[in-house]
């Protein structure tokens, strides 16, 4: 059976912000010093999928930039352009409808285009166990990370703690998706030792996951349908954009996820870590003797447990604790670490006044 990588790279990375931008996402950055995130992303299911069996899905404004600077073995036909967002039910739907006409019935791994991973062996262990699993099951399979501290800004999964199978890496009946949780409830996630972060990743054949859009979002599947009737014919795109903005906007968690009772996760330890907001830095830069993280010219008096992020002018702090500043010489954002997840509030608030400049 032909492996597919689906890459969702169409997000605005708005808890990055100012860094990340709409047409200049995250995703698109190199954070790590390696590469961009969405290259990292590429390389490091090599060996497992073919890599040029990768296909992006992305929006008409990152587009451009992304073909330019994307990895060298994707082809340019596997990326997916939507011309309106519509949550990430819309974009792996249209991806497993696009792979499916294609090659048929396939293994199609989902992936989030912004993630870092310090253990790629172990990674490409567990994935290539997880794609044997979903061709051998026929279910819905995803990836949990077992959490290390109680985390506000990730999503859990509770599982039944008797594993279905443990060798080599353990496998388990889905019982709940939750949502970010509380810090007293992710405290309780934590000590009870039956949650998972939800990495974002899943596993699973065209066929199998068609089937439950039939099931669970019949009007999202029967919407979306003319467009994969008219995937590589010179109506193509005038189809797509007549069609996609009046698709039902909706998560595939909330939509397919929570309500399947055929979802199976696997526990993953591989060094993850979601670079979704400012505060995840430290998870690629450790802090200095002072607990900072500095990425800038700059020169500070009593600054501890902060991270500072310039783009060459000099930032100077004066007894400055627990504290995020990003200068992108355009925008300037001050916030408390405590506060890094409602960076996006800002960017929600600058659309609200009109300022799309800055977003």
């Amino acid at each position: 059976m032909n492996k597919f990588a689906t890459i969702l790279a169409g997000g605005g990375g708005t808890r990055f912000w100012p860094l990340s931008r709409q047409e200049v996402p995250k995703q698109l950055l190199n954070i790590s010093g390696n590469d961009i995130m969405l290259n990292d992303t590429i390389e490091r299911f090599k060996g497992i999928i073919p890599q040029e069996n990768t296909v992006i899905v992305t929006n008409r404004s990152q587009a451009v930039l992304l073909e330019s600077i994307m990895h060298s073995s994707v082809l340019k036909h596997n990326i997916l352009i939507e011309p309106a967002a519509r949550n990430t039910a819309a974009s792996i739907l249209f991806a497993a409808l696009s792979i499916e006409k294609s090659h048929g019935d396939s293994l199609m791994v989902v992936l989030p285009s912004d993630h870092y991973i310090t253990d790629e062996e172990q990674f490409r262990l567990t994935l290539d166990e997880a794609c044997t699993v979903a061709m051998e099951t026929d279910k819905i399979v995803t990836i949990g990370i077992k959490p290390t501290f109680p985390s506000t800004g990730y999503g859990y999964i509770a599982y039944n703690q008797h594993p279905i199978a443990s060798n080599p890496v353990a496998i388990y009946d889905v019982e709940e998706f939750v949502e970010k949780p509380s810090f007293q409830k992710a405290q309780g996630y934590l000590s009870s030792g039956n949650y998972l972060w939800n990495s974002g990743m899943f596993i699973w054949k065209t066929s199998v996951i068609i089937d439950n859009y039939k099931r669970y979002l019949p009007r999202l599947y029967k919407t979306m349908l003319p467009i994969s009737e008219y995937l590589g014919t010179e109506q193509e795109e005038e189809v797509i954009n007549r069609i996609y903005p009046t698709l039902q906007s909706i998560s595939i968690d909330y939509g397919i996820l929570e309500r399947s009772d055929e979802v199976i996760v696997l526990s993953g330890q591989f060094g993850w870590n979601d670079i979704g907001s400012w505060d995840a830095l430290g998870a690629i830069f450790p802090p200095d003797e002072s607990g900072n993280i500095i990425k800038a010219n700059h020169i500070g008096i009593d600054t501890r447990n902060s991270i500072i992020y310039g783009n060459g002018r000099l930032i100077t702090t004066i007894g400055v604790d627990g504290f995020i500043i990003a200068d992108t010489g355009d925008a300037l954002l001050i916030c408390p670490k405590e506060k890094a997840q409602s960076v996006k509030e800002i960017v929600d608030l600058l659309k609200e006044k009109g300022m799309t400049e800055y977003i």
